[in-house]
């Protein structure tokens, strides 16, 4: 009887095994597959803060994000995007997320 108690219990390791590793490796997968969105918006620069890595932009609406046109900062990825920009200049920009924040990776 002990001998039929563990039989079972092998064989639905042996079946399991796989799976649970599969299941591992796409749950891990997924999490380094993931794309970074890039959304797009128009505004003007309203702030620089070059020490900070920072902007603050009056932007439109960014449909994409279901977002009304509003004022708010954002970081830069490189500073030297800062170089492009100057108070009341009006640009296009491109920018990801972040965690929490939101990170302006072009200027045009």
């Amino acid at each position: 009887m002990k001998r039929l108690a563990v039989i079972p219990v092998v064989v639905v390791l042996s079946l399991a095994a796989p799976a649970l590793l599969h299941a591992q490796s796409g749950a891990k997968g997924a999490g380094t597959a993931t794309e970074v969105k890039t959304y797009k918006g128009i505004g003007t620069v309203k702030k620089i803060d070059a020490a900070a890595g920072r902007v603050t932009l009056a932007h439109g609406p960014i449909p994409s994000l279901k977002w009304p046109a509003m004022t708010m900062g954002f970081a830069v990825k490189d500073k030297a995007l800062l170089g492009k920009l100057a108070p009341e200049k009006k640009i296009e920009f491109e920018f990801v997320q972040q965690g929490s924040d939101y990170v302006i990776t072009s200027v045009k």
